[in-house]
Parts: structure tokens; sequence; C-alpha cells
């Protein structure tokens, strides 16, 4: 035993209106905009995407409060409960369901939609990774504790990379570097990695621009290798680089205002067809067009003060698990903003994850609020210094 909990009240003083209010204002934004992106959708469920966002909203925030009301080192403590859950969702995924489009990463319920596990994994490895840097402790720069760190994280990220879905598994790592970096690893391993990026980087150019690309044919599948020929080459593969090239048009013809919500213009990407998955992965094509300049940036505003809101809170936490909690919801929600919207102005090769609060897709909807619930949850019961009951 560590020790006892010296306070288990909920100090409502220190609930983050701030915060809440944000994300709910990016998820009003996303109904608004998802609605406008699936105008003409036709479907077989029950229900249509817009119904879909709202509920997913409303779902989301009930969960958020929920969560917030629990204490988070309780969360922490039973955390491998919902790593057992993550690793066997994933694994029925894998190895029992169909693919679609070459994976296979969704539960489908008849009439409903489809749940994707591997959203959900993001919170469960937040919980479970800050549990294992608990358990480590202050030993966590010796390398036989950082094998055993990172062996923890296996399980999950492997089957979510052989789904195959290589942005989540980017998220994951972004996740787990970053429990690791608020941990207090020391410094020395931090510029020992910078310093091998270095070469990586290089050897990886290098691979790009060699003949036949041998290296790489290795390490990445055939798709993944197109987008990033794409990426690189994009007069050799017009057809790879077509949606980030429309996304881009679709954000400069917006201009400083947009064309509006619901606008029938025949040159919209959403009237004309013109993208696939234009409510999810291009949500913020449609954001460019529909609301211009101007809305775009106070959508990457609005997303950069929840990043903020969650790194404050880490900030003012005075036990080192709640820090590590808020700290990781923030960097996961802004490596995950960033890529989306890097994608959508090619800055990056093309890779499907969504926006988060804004992008049609419940799992990611839910998940998300799942981590602001358990950044509250860090606000109201980690203000005073206390350890955790271990067992």
């Amino acid at each position: 035993m560590y020790g006892k909990v010296n306070d288990n009240r909920i100090e409502w003083r220190n609930l983050n209106f701030r915060l809440i209010l944000s994300v709910l204002t990016l998820s009003v934004v996303g109904v608004l905009v998802v609605h406008s992106a699936t105008a003409d959708e036709v479907t077989a469920s029950l229900v249509n995407t817009t119904y879909k966002q709202i509920m997913g909203v409303a779902a989301g925030a009930f969960l958020m409060f929920v969560i917030a009301m629990f204490d988070y080192q309780k969360m922490v403590k039973y955390s491998w409960i919902f790593l057992l859950i993550s690793i066997a969702s994933l694994t029925y995924v894998r190895f029992f369901t169909a693919a679609i489009y070459g994976a296979r990463r969704w539960i489908h319920f008849p009439l409903l939609g489809t749940i994707q596990p591997s959203e959900f994994s993001k919170p469960a490895m937040i919980l479970f990774m800050s549990f294992i840097v608990f358990k480590i402790g202050d030993r966590i720069s010796k390398f036989h504790m950082l094998l055993l760190y990172f062996i923890a994280s296996a399980p999950v990220l492997v089957l979510v990379l052989i789904e195959p879905d290589l942005s989540t598994s980017i998220v994951l790592m972004v996740l787990i570097i970053t429990v690791l970096f608020l941990s207090g690893i020391s410094y020395k391993w931090v510029l020992g990695v910078l310093a091998a990026m270095v070469p990586l980087i290089i050897l990886f150019f290098i691979a790009v621009y060699q003949p036949g690309q041998p290296i790489l044919t290795r390490i990445f599948e055939e798709h993944q290798m197109l987008r990033i020929n794409a990426y690189f080459f994009p007069d050799e593969y017009p057809a790879q680089v077509y949606q980030q090239n429309t996304s881009i048009m679709a954000i400069g013809s917006g201009g400083l205002f947009g064309k509006g919500l619901n606008n029938a213009a025949l040159d919209s990407v959403k009237n004309g067809n013109f993208l696939s998955e234009e409510s999810c992965d291009f949500i913020f094509a449609v954001i460019g067009e529909e609301l211009g300049f101007i809305g775009s940036v106070v959508i990457i505003l609005i997303v950069g003060f929840v990043v903020l809101q969650c790194f404050l809170t880490a900030r003012k936490c005075k036990d080192r698990v709640g820090r590590i909690i808020a700290g990781t919801v923030g960097g996961v929600i802004g490596a995950q903003s960033f890529i989306n919207i890097a994608v959508a102005l090619r800055l990056i090769p093309n890779t499907g994850i969504p926006l988060p609060f804004v992008s049609a897709g419940l799992s990611s909807l839910l998940s998300t609020y799942i981590m602001i619930g358990m950044v509250l949850s860090v606000g109201m019961h980690g203000k005073q210094k206390r350890r955790m009951v271990l067992r």
C-alpha cells in the first residue's frame, strides 16, 4: 500500500466551465457543418449522419459529466480492466469481422451503424500508461524500466497497427511518448531520441527518392506507399493526390467569409461530390469553403484553447498522475487536430483521421468526450497533493 487518499470530495468550484463551453461550441459547429456536408445523404440506417452526430454530442456530454464525477486516481487504479476490454474488442475486430476497404476496424450494428474500438483505446491507454508510470516511479529513466513501459504499450498499439490503421497508430504513439515525457524521464533520453531522429529522417528521404524504394515497400502497405509517393511526387500520382488538391481548392474558394452553410453553389465540394469523406477526414475543407478564412481561424483557435485548458489543468494539479492524464489528453487532441488540418492543406501525406468534436463519427466523438471528462476529473479532484491507494 502506497498511502491513503487525503480527500475524496468533489471540488465543484474547480469545474472548468471554459473547457466545457469550448468543446460544446466545437460540437455545435460540428453538427452544423456535418449537416451541410451530408445534406444529400442517402442512408439505410435508422437515422442519418446529422442525427447521429446530435445523439453523439448528447451522449458524449453525458459521459463527460459522469466521468468528471469519478476520482481519476480510482480510474487509473482499475485501468487494467479498461485495457483488457480494449484488447478484447481490438482482437475481435481484427480476426472476427469482415474487411471494409481493406481494413478491419469496425463492429457493425444493423440499422444503427458502426463502432470503432481503436478510438476507445485512446482513453484506456492514457489511464493504463499513467498507471504503469506510477508503478515505475522515479526509475522511469532506467533502461529496463523503459523497456517494460514499451512492452506494456505494445498489445494495443500492435493490434491497431495490423488492422491496419496507421493514422490511429500515430496518435497512440504520440500518446505513449507524451506520457513518457510528462513522467519526468531524464532529458538525456529526450536528447538522445531527438539526435537519433535526424539520421532516420535523412534515411527516410533517401529511401523515398531511391528507385524502386525497396526499403519502404517492406515497411508500408501498398496504399500507404501510394500516399507517400503522391505527397512527394504529386504530378506522377494525380489520382492519389486528387482529394487533397480538391480540399485546397475548396478552402481557397471560401475566401474571407465563406459561401455560407447549406449553400447551393454547384461548384461546392459537397454539392458536386468532389470529395469523399467530406464529413469526416476532410471536414476542414467544408469549413474553409463555407465559413471562410475567418471561420477556419476561429475553429483552430477554439481547438487551441481546448488544448491550452488541458495543459493548464495539468500545470495546476499537484499529483503527477493527474498532470500526466490532463497533459496527455491535450497532446492527443492537439496532435489529432494538427494531422486532420494538415492533411486538408496537403502539408503532410493523406491519412484519414477525424477533427476532434467536429468531424462526423460517433466513436471519435464519444472517445474525445471521455478524455475531456478525465481532464475535468483531474481539475476537480487533483488540487490537493495526495497519494493513490494501490494494493
